[in-house]
Parts: C-alpha cells; structure tokens; sequence
C-alpha cells in the first residue's frame, strides 16, 4: 500500500530542492528523515515535514501492518508560482528580483506490496509521456 503528501508553495527553489529529494528517494522512511534531520539547507526542514505527513498518511490507511518497512517511493519537486519584486537600480532603471516557489511529492509505500502495482505505474507514466508527445 502507499500514500502522498504534497506541499505546495514553498518558498525554496526547485534547483535547491531536487538534491535532497534525490538523497532520500528509495531510503527507509526512519533513515530518510535522519539524513533530512541533519542536513543543514533550508529546504531539508520542509521535505522532512511532507515526509512525516505521507507516513502519517499511510499509517492511517492501513492499521493491520503498521509494524511494516516503509520506504520512500517518489520523491520530487515542480516549480511554483514566481514572486517577481523590483529593486532600484542606478539611472532610476530598476531590476526584476524572481522569488522562486516549490511543490513538494513525496510518496511512500510499505514493503509488503505486490510486484503487480509497479506495472501500473510503468502504465501510467507511459500514458502521461505520450500525452506530451502530441
């Protein structure tokens, strides 16, 4: 079984974002939340917060096997809206200051899942990547 969570607006650039995700994706849960724990980027302390919500979520789904290994399946970032501020700059020109925002998926599952599900989710990204073919 597997559950998301997903923050949205996050007032931290996807670029500084990606390499924690890319840290963690694959991990057990515990040690994907120590490795966030210790690290000292600003986006570490909202990927750990999703990543407690997804567990959080998953654990409420299903009772009977709370006791199971979770791992983290997905994990990944998309651009958000951009906050676009103006500086004063020299001959009364002014500058476009971008504030970059974030959306944060992260999705894990229990071990004791079965093989058939990843068939489907092959499935799906072959039908989202021929959907933007066209």
């Amino acid at each position: 079984m597997e559950a998301k969570a997903i923050t949205k607006y996050v007032r931290v650039s996807v670029r500084k974002a990606k390499p924690l995700l890319d840290i963690i994706r694959g991990k057990k849960a515990e040690e994907a939340i120590t490795s966030l724990s210790f690290s000292a980027k600003k986006a570490a302390k909202e990927i750990e917060k999703t990543l407690k919500s997804a567990i959080a979520n998953l654990k409420s789904k299903e009772d009977k096997s709370a006791g199971a290994e979770i791992y983290v399946k997905e994990a990944y970032a998309t651009e958000g809206p951009i906050l676009r501020r103006f500086i004063p700059r020299a001959h009364g020109r002014a500058t476009r200051i971008r504030k970059r925002t974030s959306h944060i998926y992260i999705t894990v599952a229990s071990k004791g899942e079965s093989a058939s599900s990843g068939d489907v989710t092959k499935k799906k990204a072959k039908k989202i990547s021929s959907k933007r073919k066209k």
